[in-house]
């Protein structure tokens, strides 16, 4: 089992805050696991900061939730995600950092419906865009 934090940024559309890592198709919330000892939340914290220069405290999180799927970029393994959603609107802009190749705002219909070519992550599509706009 992979366990991973993630993050739910929204712009002041709405949109949500995708990445996809280097050598991967699957855009996802960015995130990542856990260091030994660390606390979910404040891995949370601490990936986007690495993954996207975002100033991020455990205080501006607030949990979504803990959702089990399968993991995007390694088949065969399941995956269990503790999300949190950052409190407000997002008004950093966040820059591709560490293993991060891409990142992408999404439109609610967007992520409810892919555009043609667009990959999300079993997560992200199945957990987590229900838990944020149902």
């Amino acid at each position: 089992m992979i366990r991973v934090a993630a993050v739910v940024f929204r712009d002041g559309e709405g949109c949500v805050l995708t990445v996809r890592k280097r050598g991967t198709e699957r855009f996802m919330l960015p995130g990542g696991k856990p260091e030994v000892g660390e606390e979910f939340i404040d891995t949370a914290a601490r990936e986007v900061d690495e993954e996207l220069g975002l100033d991020v405290t455990p205080d501006d999180l607030d949990v979504l939730g803990r959702f089990s799927s399968d993991a995007a970029n390694e088949p065969g393994h399941a995956l269990e995600s503790h999300v949190f959603t950052y409190r407000g609107v997002l008004t950093q802009v966040p820059a591709v950092a560490a293993e991060i190749d891409e990142l992408r705002w999404f439109t609610e219909a967007e992520l409810r419906t892919p555009p043609p070519g667009v990959l999300l992550a079993p997560m992200l599509q199945f957990n987590a865009v229900p838990a944020i706009f149902d």
